[in-house]
């Protein structure tokens, strides 16, 4: 039987405070659960989703064809994050376009889409405001709280933000900052968007328009990033899309079209993109992106930044993901190792940069597999000594 998703939205009256100043007011977040919440309420694990992914981990909706969650692979029943032993959370963070209130809702103040005035967000208010939402639900503390890429930031920042909240953590081909040429990678493709004319200042929403000229170069870079050369060369090569007979090289010699497949399928990926994503959306969180740096309250020392963490830590990093490399992770394990924290380290030799930790590398999947089978609940001790 598949695992069958419902998403649910939860209405916060209470402002939530903004690190970057200013509060978010009366909001909602959407979010999906998997399996049984046990009587200790201590099987809970987090999931944290990254750029362009949502509350949708897991499972499929119902009568709904091509609907798998992002990390479907990853999180069910028997998979290594086991939908028969925990309860899993998927929540989609304020700002993002997926269901959360973000820049496409009305600003109660205006009476108009936010649109660019939503406010700054963080990794850190994103993590205040999934702590709201499992206050709600009753979950004091998590079995585990686990994320790749941004989401691994997240993870980590909850061991930081909520110690006591947090048993473990898994954070998944990430890093401690961004370095400098990511943030340099997320300008050009911010800039890609605001340059659009159809962007209108961010308020393209009172216009009927959207920015889909930018989205689609934003897509393209990006996409760029998270692919490793080995990967692109296997799959693409040189391969012109229509090579021409008696043509040096089989070149037609076009500046505007398509000419090899790797340009086609960039372009296609950069459509798509433009099709359901938010513009603003993207800036908003290639922003939060950029800003989040836990060392950089303590002047750079990252063993002092993870002095407060108490959770047992896996990390795994894969050797040709060259944005979140895995000297970045490294970075992560020696501050924890300083601090003597429990700390598991996984260092994969996949050929598919960053997009790997969403692929299902066998190694990859039976690290997490053993990691989590590890992780003790209450519920599963009182049915042992049950029996």
């Amino acid at each position: 039987m598949p695992l069958i998703a419902t998403p649910q939205t939860m209405h916060f009256a209470t402002p939530l405070p903004l690190a970057g100043g200013g509060q978010l007011a009366d909001y909602h977040l959407t979010y999906e659960t998997y399996g049984t919440l046990n009587a200790a309420r201590d099987n809970a694990v987090l999931i944290c989703h990254a750029l362009n992914a949502s509350h949708h981990v897991a499972g499929e909706y119902a009568g709904k064809a091509k609907s798998a969650g992002w990390w479907a692979n990853m999180v069910g029943g028997g998979l290594p994050v086991d939908t028969n032993r925990f309860f899993v959370i998927g929540i989609n963070n304020p700002g993002s376009c997926f269901g959360s209130t973000g820049p496409m809702h009305i600003n109660p103040a205006t009476g108009r889409a936010w649109g660019s005035d939503f406010p700054v967000l963080t990794v850190e208010d994103w993590v205040n405001a999934q702590a709201r939402l499992l206050d709600e639900l009753g979950i004091e503390q998590l079995a585990a709280v686990m994320g790749g890429s941004l989401g691994g930031m997240q993870a980590l920042s909850w061991t930081l933000q909520y110690p006591q909240r947090v048993r473990h953590a898994a954070v998944i081909a990430s890093a401690p900052n961004l370095s400098t040429e990511n943030i340099a990678f997320n300008e050009v493709a911010r800039r890609a968007i605001v340059t659009d004319p159809d962007f209108c200042g961010g308020h393209f929403y009172d216009y009927g328009l959207v920015p889909k000229r930018g989205l689609r170069i934003a897509r393209m870079l990006g996409h760029i990033t998270y692919l490793s050369d080995d990967v692109m060369a296997r799959k693409f090569g040189r391969e012109l899309r229509h090579p021409v007979t008696g043509r040096a090289g089989g070149y037609r010699y076009s500046t505007q079209d398509a000419e090899f497949q790797i340009e086609s399928y960039l372009r296609h990926q950069g459509e798509k993109f433009s099709e359901y994503f938010d513009a603003n959306t993207y800036l908003l969180i290639t922003r939060a992106l950029d800003y989040f740096d836990p060392a950089g309250r303590f002047d750079g020392d990252l063993r002092a930044a993870l002095a407060a963490a108490q959770a047992r830590f896996l990390l795994v990093s894969f050797t040709t993901d060259w944005r979140f490399a895995p000297a970045r992770s490294r970075e992560i394990v020696k501050a924890l190792l300083e601090n003597r924290r429990d700390v598991t380290y996984a260092e994969i030799d996949a050929p598919s940069g960053h997009d790997a930790f969403l692929l299902g590398d066998e190694r990859y999947l039976a690290v997490v597999r053993a990691w989590f089978a590890r992780i003790e609940c209450s519920g599963e001790q009182e049915k042992g000594a049950a029996a």
